[in-house]
């Protein structure tokens, strides 16, 4: 299986046309997993307006993608002085099956950085054991990661819909970008499975990114720290935040995701 660098770039075919061959493996359910499909769709958008980092990605996740080829179209819809705003989608069998819409802007001014979360608390996660969440246990592609926590397990039966714990790409490759933060970002269990206690079918059906690609500085052999808290939940979709952090405190990206529960 080649690095999930590799995995997730796509071919330029023509101006706004790309095509890639996805694996199989790695399925979530009856289809792709979302952070596979999110990260080419960072890749295709980065590709369509070089120089300009994505800062925002608003996806829909429309079907289940299936291993094999799918070509992606990329549109830009307007391209500023320093911002550019692109569509992408991922057709497959004569169907769209995702969609996006990327905001890529290149660095402004920098007098207002600054992180106004409260910081998690991260325990050493070098004492901790990887849980065991391989199938049958978890989804098709969760060997491709690792996955740390000591506390707030899925199917616990815990009080709180609320995760938290270290995530890491087992053959990430070498590049650390915008696509490998949405492959962490969406490998996590959702927050309700810590409040159940068996599993229930669940599927992202819509999804909400703004990475912080800054790596300067960390071990790329370590982890990232994975929090997300249920915000709300009716009619079967509830609505899940979730965050990224480095090893040693620094936000590296959000993202906000809406799930159906499917029985």
């Amino acid at each position: 299986m080649s690095p999930f660098d590799v995995l997730c770039a796509p071919e330029r075919t023509a101006p706004g046309r790309f095509r890639i061959v996805l694996p199989d493996g790695w399925k979530q359910g009856r289809g792709l997993f979302g952070g596979l499909v999110t990260a080419v769709m960072a890749r295709a958008l980065e590709a369509q307006a070089p120089g300009r980092p994505l800062r925002s990605l608003t996806s829909e996740l429309c079907g289940p993608l299936q291993p094999g080829e799918v070509t992606l179209g990329v549109e830009t819809l307007r391209e500023g002085n320093a911002v550019t705003t692109c569509t992408v989608r991922l057709e497959q069998g004569g169907e769209v099956q995702a969609h996006g819409v990327g905001v890529l802007g290149k660095a402004r001014v920098l007098d207002r950085d600054g992180v106004y979360l409260d910081v998690p608390r991260r325990p050493d996660w070098r004492a901790l054991e990887p849980l065991p969440v391989e199938p049958p246990f978890g989804p098709e592609f969760a060997p491709f990661f690792e996955f740390r926590a000591d506390r707030l397990h899925p199917l616990s039966g815990g009080k709180e819909p609320v995760t938290e714990g270290w995530i890491r790409l087992k053959d990430p490759g070498a590049t650390r970008d915008a696509a490998f933060l949405a492959g962490c970002v969406d490998a996590w269990w959702p927050t309700l499975f810590t409040i159940e206690e068996t599993v229930r079918p669940m599927a992202t059906i819509a999804f909400t990114f703004q990475p912080f690609v800054r790596f300067e500085g960390l071990d790329p052999a370590a982890p990232l720290f994975h929090r997300a808290k249920l915000a709300a939940a009716a009619d079967g979709y509830c609505v899940e935040l979730r965050e990224l952090w480095g090893e040693d405190g620094r936000l590296l990206a959000l993202n906000q995701q809406t799930f159906v529960i499917i029985k």
